[in-house]
């Protein structure tokens, strides 16, 4: 545990910043595996609905540096390959 104010308040915000990437990353792949699960159910209409959510997430990811930017280019393109192969 540190002794020094500064680095308990670098504590803090480490826990605070740790919270936010956790949920930006969890909820894109959340929205990815629900897309997929539509894929292959073969609901086109809720399919395209997560779809864009998903590339939504993805990018939300990528522009805050989350993930970086040939992940998110090779996530959102393999996506799109499975939504024209519906």
């Amino acid at each position: 545990m540190p002794n020094i104010a500064s680095a308990k308040k670098r504590v803090r915000s480490n826990v605070k910043k740790t919270n936010v990437n956790t949920l930006v990353i969890s909820s894109m792949r959340t929205a990815i595996k629900k897309f997929e699960k539509e894929v292959k159910a073969e609901n086109k209409e809720a399919a395209n609905n997560n779809y864009n959510i998903a590339i939504q997430r993805v990018d939300k990811a990528m522009a805050s540096g989350k993930i970086h930017k040939n992940k998110a280019a090779r996530l959102k393109s393999r996506l799109t390959k499975m939504k024209n192969a519906m």
